[in-house]
């Protein structure tokens, strides 16, 4: 999506729009040791046909803190130190358990890229272990910049009947599409140690 307006998207009404699908009740261990029970809740007609969830600890606020998460095997699993994704999903739920609010768990690994695997994530390491940087390993294994996109997250917050948030983020793209998408963000945040 870098700099390119998201095309148009069908609205999301009574008419075939994304709706809550289930939800369960899930304990999770947050960062600090503590473990609280969580909401886990799944989605129907979510445009992009992928199965997100949404995570939610409690009743949360009017204009509730809200995390988009796109999905890391690497670093949400198995806690690689080559990127800060296991660090940010873990304070993404320790703040939304603390504070109240939401956090969207998209998958999308690869940027986004759906034509790039999870070998070809584990390719470009082995590239960037012969000395070369990120971005030209991403270039040798034909992945393309950030091909992200938010509107199943819109859809989502829509179907929680959320139109306003605090959005925990460093990406920049993710406010501008969440408002292109109709979801007014209020207030922007960065994790802890950085400033928005």
């Amino acid at each position: 999506m870098n700099g390119e307006a998201p095309a148009p998207a069908p609205a999301d009404g009574r008419r075939g729009g994304a709706r809550v699908r289930s939800r369960v009740e899930i304990p999770l261990h947050l960062a600090d040791g503590s473990w609280q029970t969580a909401h886990v809740i799944t989605f129907d007609g979510l445009t992009d046909g992928l199965e997100h969830i949404a995570v939610s600890y409690t009743r949360h606020p009017a204009v509730p803190l809200v995390r988009v998460h796109s999905e890391c095997l690497t670093g949400d699993v198995l806690g690689s130190g080559r990127c800060d994704c296991g660090p940010q999903l873990d304070e993404s739920l320790q703040r939304v358990a603390e504070e109240g609010g939401i956090l969207l768990y998209l998958r999308q690994e690869g940027q986004g890229r759906r034509d790039v695997s999870l070998y070809d994530k584990l390719d470009a390491y082995s590239v960037q272990d012969r000395g070369r940087g990120i971005a030209a390993a991403g270039h040798g294994l034909r992945v393309a910049d950030d091909a992200r996109d938010y509107h199943a997250a819109a859809q989502m917050l829509r179907a929680l009947g959320v139109g306003r948030v605090r959005l925990l983020t460093s990406n920049p793209d993710k406010v501008r599409q969440l408002s292109w998408y109709g979801i007014a963000v209020e207030e922007r945040l960065d994790f802890a140690g950085r400033s928005a």
